[in-house]
């Protein structure tokens, strides 16, 4: 666990929120501390009803106890993590035994993804820790049981999840194995009898779990009865869940991308799938519940998410910690084989040469491709930070590799892991902070227009309104371009001395005059500028947008 903390709370304080989420989910925290409204969470001037308000709730409170959002927005990403691998190990040491649950937790903490998920603030670190929870407190009932407070919790911790992202309800699909299991006789299965209303128990405590927030939120919005609250219920409700998961209108892809997924970002993981699959073959002939109930439960997470046509590669984390108790038991045996310490070995010298060469190479060549992201990033020194870094990290590897050599391939590889992931952020974050933050923009910004200057924005991203210097003025998020653009200039016109417009490229239209737009900076592949009243033609109806890039 201290490892753990060492490799996911790493870079903790370094950074503001960077794009896509992290900014829109502080922002909308701050503003909950700052305006007292909890129930309806709010994005600028406008509701905010992409998501519920749970994971927004916890940074709220992270702020109010720091004093500040710099690090404390991370902070329920970090909590969640570790509460992840301290449930997948609890959950295998309560199947097998210790040893198996810290494999299982070892094998959650060496995942690609899980590293990268939970170092962000997003809304997938705490639903998985819900989903987890769920799933664990079901499969040590049905297990290990009857365990009817372990079987609530699960129930109520799916609840949970609905409430933090919609869909924690698939914790709820580890019943659907456990019934065949059942109904099949297999050995060890948990068997009830006459406790239908403890069973029936679990469906309250979901209820419960969600009513804590849906039943205050409904009442509010009905009682209040204006158009916009009882859009906010209607697009939460049902267009962001239910029509969400059918008819998904974002990030569509094939039925089979989750495969290419765990290919790519369940390094090293999925290399063990092969070898597990005699291992698993033997424990369906003998109908081993503790291997097959998680395992199945793997594949019905895998299936749900595959199922709509939207897909995000961050979707099938919650799979991840019942794979790992499917794999877990085996773990023991196989590292025995010395050719699987020799492939690690080799696999950590390999990544010792490829990061340190890169790295290298960068430093000394200075290829276009480097060049070309360093003046992505504004950086000054031509990225020379980044390019250390590399090389740092691959000397790590090697170092690690010359260390424990053939006996020890495994723990080489995890160590050299370990240190890439704790070097990178540790050594790239405050070089990359100001531009991925938009903090330098923004700050370009307020020095531009002056000590009595008032600034407006148009087509505005979340990590402006968090890192505005002074008070600004904006005109909704989700509104057109045009839109937002007309009801700035109306504005600019009451003031033309003192007030500006903050615009990116795709805001200008064809009654901008481009020689008095004044640049202010790149943040995220952004181009900002600044529109001062006279950089708009008088008395000009726009025909459409001048793009510049």
């Amino acid at each position: 666990m201290l490892i753990a903390l060492a490799v996911l709370a790493a870079g903790i304080g370094l950074r503001d929120p960077w794009p896509p989420d992290e900014p829109r989910f502080a922002l909308v925290a701050r503003q909950m501390l700052e305006s007292g409204q909890w129930l309806f969470p709010h994005r600028g001037m406008e509701l905010y009803s992409d998501k519920p308000p749970m994971l927004m709730w916890t940074e709220a409170a992270w702020m109010w106890l720091t004093g500040g959002w710099r690090g404390a927005f991370l902070l329920t990403s970090l909590l969640s993590g570790l509460g992840t691998l301290a449930l997948v190990w609890h959950a295998g040491r309560r199947l097998w035994d210790a040893r198996t649950g810290l494999y299982a937790a070892i094998v959650v903490l060496s995942t690609m993804q899980f590293i990268d998920v939970i170092r962000h603030a997003q809304i997938d670190p705490l639903s998985l820790f819900w989903i987890t929870l769920g799933n664990v407190g079901i499969l040590i009932h049905c297990l290990r049981g009857p365990s009817w407070r372990m079987y609530w919790l699960g129930c109520f911790a799916a609840g949970l999840g609905v409430i933090t992202k919609g869909v924690g309800i698939v914790a709820l699909l580890m019943l659907i194995p456990y019934g065949v299991m059942r109904f099949r006789q297999w050995p060890g299965v948990t068997r009830t009898q006459g406790d239908g209303w403890r069973w029936a128990g679990g469906a309250l405590a979901f209820l419960i779990a969600v009513s804590l927030w849906l039943a205050p939120m409904l009442i509010a919005a009905y009682g209040l009865r204006t158009p916009e609250y009882l859009a906010y219920v209607q697009d939460i409700l049902f267009r962001q869940t239910a029509e969400r998961y059918a008819n998904s209108w974002q990030h569509a892809e094939y039925p089979w991308f989750f495969l290419g997924v765990i290919l790519q970002e369940w390094v090293p993981v999925w290399l063990l799938i092969p070898l597990m699959l005699p291992r698993w073959r033997e424990a369906l002939r003998l109908r081993e519940p503790r291997v097959w109930m998680p395992l199945v439960s793997f594949l019905l997470i895998l299936v749900f998410f595959s199922i709509p046509r939207g897909k995000r590669a961050i979707y099938i984390l919650p799979a991840l910690p019942m794979l790992a108790l499917a794999i877990a038991p085996y773990l023991g045996e196989l590292l025995k084989a010395r050719w699987l310490q020799r492939f690690c070995l080799a696999l950590t010298a390999i990544c010792g040469a490829v990061f340190g060469g890169v790295g290298l190479w960068a430093l000394l060549k200075q290829p276009r491709a480097a060049q070309k992201m360093a003046a992505r990033y504004e950086l000054t020194d031509g990225g020379h930070t980044l390019w250390l870094a590399l090389v740092v990290i691959g000397v790590l590897f090697l170092v690690c590799a010359a260390l424990w050599r053939t006996r020890r391939g495994v723990i080489a590889l995890l160590v050299g892991m370990a240190a890439g992931w704790i070097v990178w952020p540790v050594m790239t974050y405050p070089a990359l902070n100001a531009n991925e933050s938009a903090r330098q923009v923004m700050m370009r910004a307020d020095q531009l227009i002056g000590a009595d200057g008032q600034l407006g924005m148009v087509l505005w991203r979340e990590e402006n309104l968090l890192q505005a210097v002074r008070p600004v003025k904006e005109f909704g998020f989700s509104r057109s371009g045009p839109e937002q653009l007309a009801d700035g200039r109306a504005w600019q016109r009451e003031d033309p001395s003192h007030r500006w417009l903050l615009v990116t490229g795709q805001a200008l239209d064809d009654c901008v005059v481009k020689e008095r737009v004044v640049f202010v900076g790149l943040a995220n592949g952004l181009r900002y500028s600044l529109l001062p009243s006279a950089a708009s033609k008088a008395a000009c109806v726009p025909s459409g947008l001048v793009t510049d890039r």
